[in-house]
């Protein structure tokens, strides 16, 4: 099998904070920007890694959710608990202190984990956890 990854999916509460955070923070490229009954949808990807982007999406918007589910979805987004994103660099300190001088939520500063990789980790403007890992 050829299987590669495509798209991976994380909520966003405000396209336009979403949008500075990973393009204007981070440096992805926007590759489609989709509204729809009053919502958007961003992908976004690393420009020199053309086949693989993140799409963010409105929360909670499939068909079988239900009130209650969309308001755990929205409590667990604002608690920082519903979902992340796993990036890599291989210059981590360099990235966190761009990520420093920013306004960007910091959550754990670069550190060597016990179970051997070093990295750090941030909060996106809808509270997802960002971390980034060091390719050494």
């Amino acid at each position: 099998m050829d299987i590669t990854i495509h798209s991976s999916f994380l909520p966003q509460d405000d396209p336009e904070a979403a949008l500075a955070f990973y393009r204007d923070t981070l440096g992805f490229e926007l590759r489609l920007d989709v509204g729809y009954q009053g919502m958007r949808w961003l992908t976004v990807g690393p420009p020199d890694q053309p086949g693989t982007s993140i799409v963010l999406h409105p929360p909670g918007v499939d068909p079988g959710i239900t009130d209650d589910e969309r308001r755990t979805i929205n409590e667990m987004m604002a608690k920082g608990t519903y979902a992340s994103v796993l990036l890599a660099t291989r210059d981590l300190d360099g990235t966190f202190e761009k990520l420093q001088a920013s306004d960007v939520e910091i959550v754990q500063e670069p550190i060597d984990q016990p179970y051997g990789v070093r990295d750090c980790a941030v909060r996106d403007p809808a509270g997802n956890m960002v971390r980034i890992q060091e390719v050494r």
